[in-house]
């Protein structure tokens, strides 16, 4: 059984989350703060973190950059109404994708499907095909153990929303993307009309893949349409 860890200081909120999530299939354990989460992580490891950014002692913030640095686990960030700021950062530190307080639980179990689905295909399940690793520019996508390897063939770590955007632009190299069309191929229906994650994403695989200035950039900005990744990719 998929197992989520809910972590808001509103006990009510965690009361009806964990009743609804339980009544479509989930296990799920609750948590009011920092130190609960991680008690409960000790516990047993989540399949995936529902985190609220405003909570007493570390904000949901801290703990998501925390939880990136030393746990391979999905996270949604629940932010409030308007604070554009909250989603920005929270992509930046690593979120696989947010949600707006308030919410409909259903739509909350969407992007729960969607994060866990995406999640599974990246990492593959046994028995399945392995899919061929993509080279570009010295670098290598495996995308069966959704790895990423630098020339020196160093592991560098990425969030789900990161590869999902890099295995999009690995697949269509040198063509020309609009942010819609990412969204569309990296997250399906689940973004929001007006999403920045696209964005936030492009700028830290940036920091990622070109750390050496004098290089030739791998993504290019197309202004006014989209983003172009320039390097020729082959399939091994």
């Amino acid at each position: 059984m998929t197992h989520l860890l809910l972590v808001d200081d509103d006990l009510e909120v965690l009361a009806l989350l964990q009743k609804f999530l339980a009544q479509h299939g989930y296990s799920v354990d609750i948590a009011t703060d920092g130190a609960s989460l991680w008690t409960a992580i000790e516990r047993r490891k989540p399949d995936l973190i529902i985190l609220d950014v405003m909570l007493p002692g570390d904000s949901g913030l801290v703990l998501c950059q925390r939880l990136r640095a030393e746990h391979n686990v999905a996270v949604i960030m629940l932010t409030a109404m308007g604070e554009l700021s909250d989603r920005v950062v929270g992509l930046e530190l690593g979120a696989d994708d947010y949600l707006t307080k308030p919410f409909d639980a259903r739509e909350l179990l969407a992007r729960v499907r969607a994060v866990l689905r995406r999640t599974a295909q990246l990492q593959g399940t046994v028995g399945d095909t392995p899919r061929p690793a993509l080279e570009f520019a010295g670098w290598r996508l495996d995308v069966t153990r959704r790895e990423l390897r630098s020339p020196e063939r160093v592991m560098i770590p990425l969030s789900a929303g990161e590869f999902e955007l890099l295995l999009v632009f690995a697949e269509h190299p040198q063509r020309i993307l609009t942010r819609q069309q990412l969204l569309d191929m990296a997250r399906g229906e689940t973004h929001d009309a007006f999403d920045r994650s696209v964005d936030v994403q492009v700028s830290r695989l940036r920091r990622k893949l070109e750390a050496d200035l004098s290089s030739a950039p791998i993504i290019r900005t197309i202004r006014n349409v989209g983003y172009l990744f320039t390097p020729s990719v082959i399939k091994k």
